[in-house]
């Protein structure tokens, strides 16, 4: 080894050993890591890459405090190449050339290959990414980039093609209380001091499966306990170090896109419970009011329609009152608002309809107004038979006359089926009757 590397792994040990818990509790191995068994399990992609030494490019995608970080280290040991780190928020495209630099000469000695890992590659622009791409063709680095962004939409089409993209999850619950056992038994790298059971259980529920915030905690809860004079890490302790519940959620990224997923899934298959569950989960976190109001009353024409004709007053009347009251009290207007679209009946031939008038209006024949249905506002105009022939529908019994209304080329056309389904059954009834005066067929399929 070349004293340049000596010097860096000498002084990697020494600030390993000063660093913060997660950092001194970093697997060394692959079978040290706990958690990302879709990656580690035998046969997976990821283990037999690293294991028979044939590294790509790649691109690690997943949640904050899931093991990217240590994933791409184990790779560079587990491959005995020399490990570079850049961050995105802080380098440029300089830090970027000198380490392809570095890497060069390195290659060129015989002294093997370098791993880039570049944390948060979704922060560096176009250019910057596109100053990894002479490396990456040429097999002078081999990229680990880390996001917790969709690299799909965050990483540049060139970079990600030459890359394999691997997605890491948050922790289950379980997973974390192993980790916490096992850093508060440790004597070596860990703390050495015991952790009640409810103590640990309360840390791995409440970190949101995140690795490098429970370990964190964990430290803090020591040193808490440590100045009560216990002999153990408590669950006061716990609490105390944590304050409140984290709850993950970024109001830019994916999971912020996710949990409106949910929401809105949830409004969609009536479950009151699960819609409570995240709206409450974005009111915590912080996420704007007014974006889930107005997803509310989208969701009350697309999804709940006429089948309850009073679910877009309702879903407006929430978002007046988050702009008159504001939160916390406009959660009250929020949940209410949830709540009744998660109970009102579904209907989606509002959408429906739209869909199928615009086919018709940008598939279909031109469409002219029928001479009867225009203006005709001079006599000028009445003389050529414009607005001639237009029969006032209020002087029929039943306020409905037979007369042409869509233009020439779509008379056929049918573009609403309203459902068997909440206030709509009285649509259907009524549209039958309008449709027999009109002479219409063909509703309902």
């Amino acid at each position: 080894m070349a004293a340049d590397d000596l010097f860096d792994a000498r002084r990697e040990e020494v600030t390993r050993s000063q660093a913060p818990l997660p950092a001194r509790m970093r697997p060394r191995t692959l079978d040290e890591v706990v958690g990302q068994r879709h990656l580690l399990g035998e046969g997976a992609a990821f283990r037999s890459m690293v294991e028979t030494g044939k590294l790509s490019s790649l691109i690690l995608w997943g949640p904050p405090g899931s093991g990217k970080t240590t994933l791409a280290r184990l790779i560079s040991n587990a491959t005995q190449a020399h490990f570079e780190q850049l961050s995105a928020t802080s380098a440029g495209i300089k830090d970027v050339r000198d380490v392809l630099a570095r890497a060069g000469q390195r290659l060129g000695e015989g002294r093997g290959r370098t791993v880039l890992f570049l944390d948060e590659i979704h922060r560096f622009n176009k250019a910057q990414q596109d100053g990894l791409l002479p490396g990456v063709e040429d097999g002078t680095i081999i990229l680990i980039g880390a996001t917790t962004e969709n690299p799909f939409f965050e990483v540049n089409s060139p970079l990600i093609s030459r890359a394999t993209v691997f997605r890491t999850e948050a922790l289950a619950p379980e997973e974390v209380a192993e980790l916490v056992d096992l850093a508060a038994s440790d004597t070596m790298r860990g703390l050495g001091i015991e952790v009640d059971d409810g103590a640990r259980d309360a840390l791995a529920d409440r970190v949101g499966g995140d690795v490098r915030l429970a370990l964190n905690a964990l430290e803090m809860a020591a040193t808490i306990a440590e100045g009560r004079g216990l002999k153990s890490i408590d669950e006061a302790s716990v609490a105390e170090a944590l304050q409140r519940r984290i709850i993950r959620y970024d109001r830019t990224g994916d999971r912020h896109y996710d949990v409106i997923s949910a929401f809105i899934k949830s409004l969609r298959g009536s479950d009151p419970d699960a819609v409570v569950y995240w709206l409450q989960t974005m009111v915590e976190a912080g996420e704007d009011p007014k974006f889930i109001a107005r997803r509310m009353i989208i969701f009350a024409s697309e999804d709940v329609g006429l089948a309850d004709p009073y679910a877009l007053s309702i879903a407006n009347e929430a978002f007046r009152t988050v702009e008159v009251v504001g939160l916390p009290e406009a959660n009250y207007a929020l949940t209410h608002a949830a709540l009744y679209l998660a109970l009102a009946p579904k209907s989606n031939t509002v959408t429906r309809a739209i869909h199928a008038g615009v086919e018709a209006v940008t598939e279909g024949p031109p469409g002219e107004v029928p001479a009867h249905l225009q203006s005709g506002a001079t006599q000028g105009e009445k003389d050529m038979g414009i607005g001639v022939g237009y029969e006032y529908p209020h002087d029929a019994p039943a306020s409905v006359v037979q007369q042409q209304y869509l233009p020439a080329g779509h008379t056929e056309g049918i573009f609403f089926n309203p459902k068997e389904v909440g206030a709509e059954r009285d649509i259907v009834e009524r549209l039958a009757k309008i449709d027999a005066i009109l002479g219409k067929r063909g509703r309902g399929g």
